[in-house]
Order: C-alpha cells, then structure tokens, then sequence
C-alpha cells in the first residue's frame, strides 16, 4: 500500500514549504524487535531494523553456477607414550621378599616344521571324527530311506491287494445282484463259460445218443439260466429307470451357482427353478405308496390344483384319472388294485413335467429338441433292427465303411454269439482321452479310436500284456504316449502298468533309459499299428503327417 502525505518543512528563510512523502506500507505485520518506554509522557519508542536491496550484478550473457565446498582433512596417527617402570633388588640394607617369584626355564625349542606337522596330525583327528560323524548321518539318512521305501512297497502292495480284492467282490456282487449294464456283461461271459466246460467236458466224456441227450440238457439249461438273466435284467432296468428319473428332475430342481471373487459359492434360485423343484416334490409325493390315505388324498389335491393351472388334453386326462381314484378310494379298493392306476398317473405327470411349456426349466436339460423338423437331421437305417434312429446311436469304429447296425443290435448279437466283455476297453479308452486333454496340444486321433479299435491294438499288436513287465490284468494296464513330445497315435503309444507309465512319462531321453532291442521291438508293434490303420481313410492323413514329421 501506498500512502502521500503532506508535511511541511522550515526552509532558511523562516518560511514553510509542503513537501510530498511516499510511505511504502508492506502488507506483513511488523516484527516486535523490543523498544523502550517513557515513563513520565508514557511514550513507547519501538526497535527498528531496515534491509537494503542488495545490488544486482550485472548479466554477462554467460550461465555461471556455483557452489561453496569444504574439505575436511583428517589425519592418522599412531603414538606410543612412555612408560617409565622400575625395578628393586635386594642390596645391602634393602630386603626385598622372594616369595612371589616365580622360576622360569626355557623348554624344547620348537622348529617351523615339527609346529606344522603337530597341526596337521591335530587336523587330521578332527577330520577323522568329522567324517566318522558324516559318515554315520549317511547311513542313518540311507537306512531311514530305506525303511520309507519298504513301508512304501508294503502300503502299496496292500493298497492294490484290496483294490483287488474289492474289484473281485464288486464283481462277485455284481454277478449275484446285476443292476448296471457291466454286471450284465460279466454275468453273460461266466455264462458262456460255463457253457463252453460243461460242452468240453461232455465232448470228452460221453458218446453217441448220451453225448445229444447230454447236449440238450445242457441247451436247456442255458435257456433258463438266459431267461433268469432276462427277468432280473427287466428288474434292474425298471429300478434304475426309477432313479435316473429322480436324478433327471433333482437336475432341474438345483439353484444356479457361480464362485465369487473371493472363493465362496453363492446360488440362487429363479422363478423357473422354484417351479422346478415344487414339481419335483409334488412327483416324489405321488410315487410313494407307503403313505395314509388322508397324506394321499391331500397329494392328489395338490396335483390337481397344479395341473389345472394350464387347460389341455394332458391335464384333462391327469384330473379325470385323479378324480378315479378318489372314487375308489372311497369304495375302500385294495392298495394292490390301485397300483397301476397310480403308474399311469405318474407317468403322466411326468410327461406334464417334461413340458417346456409347463415347466420352463427342462428345457434346458431335455436332448430331444423342441423342434421335430431337427429330429430329421442326421437319421440312419439300421438293417438289423430296421428302425431309423439317430445317428448317435450307431457305434463306427474308425476302420469302419459304413454304418451297420445300432448299438442295440450289436448288444443283442454280443450276447447271443461271442458274450464277450468290453468295459474294460471302453474304460481303458476313457482314461487315455482323459490323459491326452491335460496335454491341451489339440490332440484328435485319441478321439477318432473307438474302442474296438483299441481291443484290436491291445489283443493283436500288444498281445494283452505289459510291454517291460509282460503283466496281463486289463485292470492294471493303461496305453500312454512313446514320446510325450507328439499327441497320442496307435503309432505313437505303449502298454504299460500304472507304476510303469508314471515312470515312462518322466523320462527325457528314451534312447539313454532304454536298450537298443527294446526300442526295436517297440518300433515293429508301431509299424504293424500303422498297417492295419493306413486302410482307414480318416487316419491317412494323420499317418502322412507323421511320416513327413
């Protein structure tokens, strides 16, 4: 700020003349710099202090910087001060006491040579100690090693001992109460094997009329061991037709799930899936028939309320079927005569529940599409059975031409001719596709082999055993890659056990870890492999491929 003032000032000739000041006000405070005061006016004169604008040097046109340095000099030095000591003997009229001294005489003169011989003999005792020490620490390491391994080999042969003993007593159990299509394969092999003793045995010991007589008794046997077989078969069928059913409507009744960003599983239910699982509930109330007649009364009204909700042929034919058996009921019916009443009323309840239109939610899960014009794609003409069926349903093996019968037709021949066992291939199978997906290196013959082609590349090129240990329990064998670098081949592949193809794929150099006549003989069964599947068009190109690789 800026203020003028007017002053005037006394000039010689006695008289006063007005003269401008310019007062320069900053706009900080003023410091307190300390001051005095008058006590008699009470007038306080304060401290003041001025800086001056330095002046500016003059710009040479040149950038010049600089800097204050300072250099500390130090210096070291050592010093050694004097000590000035004395000593005092006994003289005449001094007597000074010897009981302290002490008497000192020189020992052995010790050479350079004698001190380091006495410290190498002295380093070769620690190291005699320090390796007895290291020593007895290696073979306790070894030992305890040796103890793990043992344990290991024993846990492991039991491990496969009750593995075995279980997979005999699952097949015996299977044998006794088949429920799945394997027990039903096994129960038809011991079947034709039984067939084929008793025939041997009675091709051996009897002749003529006894031999026939003998023969058909045996036919008629088997006939009504087949008919057993066909009886329980429609057992298991109906009870697992049961359950697959109970799974197939649970699958519609689950909440959809996702895992969060921190892990944890959150669900949740729509509309559609309440609807779902309120269907479910209502279906597993109805196919019970241990229930009091009041519970089953009030099932079936709540059927009712649920069926009318939508207006059409089905449901009309749901409530008038309801409505019978309120009536007989009420005639106090037996619970045994009602029995198939209550099937056709389940039954059509779940074809209600198999309605998109009644049930959204199973539409998501249904194969058969909504659309029938879809059913006519891809449609072949088995010319066993003589039935269009789609082309699912039609097992092709690679070396396969054409399409012959279904898998039903096939199933049935199996059973009436050869009875032979396949699971254990398609089991094999599954587990080599399984393998190859963890390589994720687009691997695609694995997937054009079907398992008859993998029973014929295991019978007749392998020989039905391990290729290092000659072991032939299907149950232990697995097929794996030669040479992990390329994707799984029938020219490109090796049986061995579990044990042994665990330690195949940690190999790095199979040319080191294996001898020259073994992997000659490995090359012959891979060239008789790519005999037999170089007739197969679809492997052609996969095989030129390899060749050219």
């Amino acid at each position: 700020l800026y203020f003028y003032l007017g002053t005037s000032t006394l000039t010689d000739s006695d008289s006063f003349r007005d003269v401008t000041v310019k007062i320069e006000r900053p706009t900080y405070g003023k410091p307190f710099l300390g001051g005095f005061k008058n006590r008699i006016t009470g007038v306080e004169f304060h401290n003041a202090g001025s800086q001056t604008i330095p002046k500016k040097r003059p710009d040479k046109g040149i950038e010049i910087f600089c800097r204050e340095t300072q250099t500390v000099f130090e210096k070291n030095k050592p010093q050694q001060t004097r000590n000035t000591t004395s000593t005092q003997m006994t003289k005449i009229g001094l007597y000074v006491s010897n009981k302290t001294d002490k008497l000192i005489s020189p020992g052995k003169y010790l050479t350079a040579d004698e001190y380091h011989k006495r410290r190498l003999e002295a380093v070769i005792v620690l190291q005699t100690y320090f390796r007895r020490w290291h020593a007895i620490n290696i073979v306790q390491n070894l030992r305890e090693k040796k103890r793990l391994r043992l344990e290991w080999e024993a846990q492991e042969e039991l491990r496969k001992k009750q593995e075995k003993e279980e997979r005999l007593r699952r097949e015996w159990e299977g044998k006794l109460n088949p429920k799945t299509k394997e027990d039903f394969e096994l129960l038809y092999q011991a079947l034709e094997l039984w067939r084929q003793e008793e025939t041997e045995r009675i091709n051996r010991t009897l002749t003529g009329a006894e031999r026939k007589a003998a023969l058909c008794e045996l036919l008629e046997q088997e006939a009504q061991l087949i008919a057993s077989i066909g009886r329980r078969r429609l057992n298991a069928d109906e009870e697992n037709q049961q359950k697959a059913i109970l799974r197939f409507l649970d699958k519609c009744a689950q909440p959809k799930r996702w895992r969060a960003y921190d892990g944890k599983i959150t669900e949740m239910d729509t509309p559609y899936i309440l609807r779902a699982r309120a269907l479910f509930e209502i279906y597993c109330s109805i196919s019970r028939n241990d229930i009091p007649k009041d519970e089953r009364t009030d099932v079936l009204l709540t059927l009712r309320r649920t069926v009318e909700e939508h207006e059409c042929k089905l449901t009309r034919e749901i409530i008038e079927l309801i409505y019978r058996e309120f009536d007989l009921m009420s005639r106090e019916v037996k619970e045994c005569n009602l029995e198939g009443l209550r099937k056709r009323i389940c039954t059509l309840f779940l074809q209600y529940i198999k309605t998109p239109e009644f049930n959204p939610e199973v539409a998501r899960i249904l194969k058969v599409p909504p659309d029938p014009l879809m059913l006519y794609k891809n449609v072949n003409f088995c010319q066993s059975c003589e039935k269009y069926l789609p082309s699912t349903e039609f097992p092709v093996p690679a070396s396969s031409r054409t399409i012959g019968r279904c898998r039903l037709c096939c199933k049935l021949d199996n059973e009436a001719r050869r009875r032979e066992v396949f699971f254990n291939y398609k089991h094999l199978l599954k587990n080599l596709r399984k393998s190859e997906v963890h390589y994720q290196d687009d691997a695609k013959i694995v997937f054009l082999v079907q398992y008859q082609d993998l029973q014929y590349l295991i019978e007749n090129i392998w020989g039905c055993q391990s290729a290092l240990s000659a072991c032939n329990d299907l149950y232990d064998l697995i097929m794996v890659r030669w040479d992990k670098q390329n994707e799984w081949s029938p020219w490109n592949t090796i049986l061995l056990t579990k044990d042994e193809a665990d330690a195949h794929l940690k190999l790095c150099n199979l040319q080191k870890a294996y001898e020259a006549e073994f992997i000659h003989r490995i090359k012959k069964k891979h060239i008789q492999a790519k005999h037999y599947f170089a007739q197969i068009p679809a492997m052609a190109s996969f095989l030129h491929r390899s060749d050219n690789q």
